[in-house]
């Protein structure tokens, strides 16, 4: 029989037994849901860490659909979206829309997850968080969304640890770096990925001009020539941390006779005392910090992260030296759980002793640059898509 004929034949068969209606095409990506602060790219800080960035790469990836969602339109009807799950994180949800929220997600069979990278839980966390200005209600919101999600993914083991005892199920999925933002330097070079005519990948002029796009700071990104600079950046729930670092800055000095001076992004609103200067940064959400960091990072010779010794800061996750290290700056954290892993792969860990943090922080400064195994380390394991399926199995499985 004549091709035509064929093809004419297998096309009647065809429209016989689906009626006419054209063949279905292939099945479309399950759709995953997400509630974080803010809309439109604006969000908080750790909403973009935990939740925006990865689920922009799940997008990215073609085995999902992800949307934000609006959990009234949820809880109302309006939105009839078959999500395969929806991630909320910390205290998004008022206390009063959690259980009707939790219930209009079950009743069409979809997975509610929740996310937690903080200690919310103990007596002394919820001290330290009341601190910051975390009113009761928000700190009831998290209890009562970890205690009715189906799942909770936490940053680290031993917030896991605090969390399972009220969780129905925990996963710990550690922080992750997005490669798009941040980038390893090698050898002085831009970063990988960086953009051709002398424009790095942060969008910024290799001279220092401000392309397109990123507002100026007023902020020198040449390490000067006078003294050493030490980054510290942190939200404001590591006050108590800072004042770790007075007896370390006070009247330091590098080895080549240069004064080492702290530079703190954040971390408190208190008076600097002068032992450190306080650095305004543009106003913007963290992709835009995120790139005036990578700009900006000729500053600085070194960053820390110190943690007292709280039950608060035992849930802490190694977020900074990661940080740090895609600066290409060594890392100096404190010798906490939350860096015991990060000790291993050349971040320098320190117990509390200013003696041994002046030390630390002088040789680091001396070096100028991230430890090349912890640089690899944070390459290859701490970036997102190279760390592993945990947080996509969550939500797709």
């Amino acid at each position: 029989m004549p091709n035509d004929l064929v093809r004419r034949a297998v096309g009647r068969l065809r429209r016989t037994l689906t009626g006419g209606r054209p063949a279905p095409g292939p099945p479309q990506p399950p759709v995953v849901g997400y509630v974080v602060a803010g809309a439109d790219g604006a969000h908080p800080a750790s909403a973009h860490v935990r939740v925006v960035r990865r689920t922009e790469h799940l997008a990215a990836s073609g085995t999902a659909r992800v949307r934000q969602v609006d959990p009234a339109a949820v809880v109302d009807g309006s939105d009839t979206t078959p999500y395969r799950s929806v991630l909320v994180q910390r205290d998004v949800l008022p206390r009063a829309l959690v259980a009707p929220f939790a219930e209009a997600l079950r009743a069409r069979g979809t997975r509610l997850v929740a996310e937690v990278d903080d200690d919310f839980f103990t007596e002394s966390g919820r001290q330290r968080l009341a601190r910051a200005e975390y009113d009761p209600d928000r700190l009831a919101s998290i209890d009562a969304l970890v205690r009715t999600a189906d799942t909770v993914v936490v940053s680290t083991d031993e917030l896991d640890r605090v969390v399972r005892p009220l969780a129905r199920r925990t996963v710990v999925v550690p922080n992750a770096l997005d490669p798009t933002l941040w980038t390893v330097p090698d050898d002085g070079a831009a970063p990988s990925g960086a953009a051709p005519s002398g424009v790095d990948a942060s969008g910024v002029d290799a001279s220092g001009a401000d392309a397109p796009g990123v507002e100026a700071s007023g902020v020198d990104a040449v390490r000067p020539t006078g003294e050493h600079r030490v980054l510290y950046m942190g939200t404001l729930t590591h006050g108590a941390d800072l004042a770790l670092l007075r007896d370390v800055f006070t009247d330091l000095v590098a080895p080549d006779g240069l004064p080492v001076r702290l530079e703190v992004i954040g971390v408190t609103e208190d008076p600097d005392d002068g032992w450190y200067r306080r650095i305004e940064v543009p106003d913007g959400h963290y992709p835009a910090f995120a790139r005036w960091l990578v700009a900006h990072r000729g500053r600085w010779r070194a960053g820390v992260a110190p943690l007292e010794d709280a039950v608060f800061n035992r849930a802490k996750s190694d977020l900074k030296a990661l940080e740090y290290t895609a600066l290409d700056l060594p890392a100096v954290v404190s010798a906490r759980p939350s860096y015991r892993v990060a000790g291993q792969h050349g971040i320098t860990t320190v117990p509390d002793d200013p003696g041994a943090w002046r030390a630390a922080v002088t040789a680091a400064v001396a070096r100028g640059y991230a430890d090349p195994t912890a640089a690899d380390w944070v390459r290859r394991e701490r970036f997102i898509g190279r760390d592993g399926d945990t947080w996509r199995d969550v939500l797709l499985g």
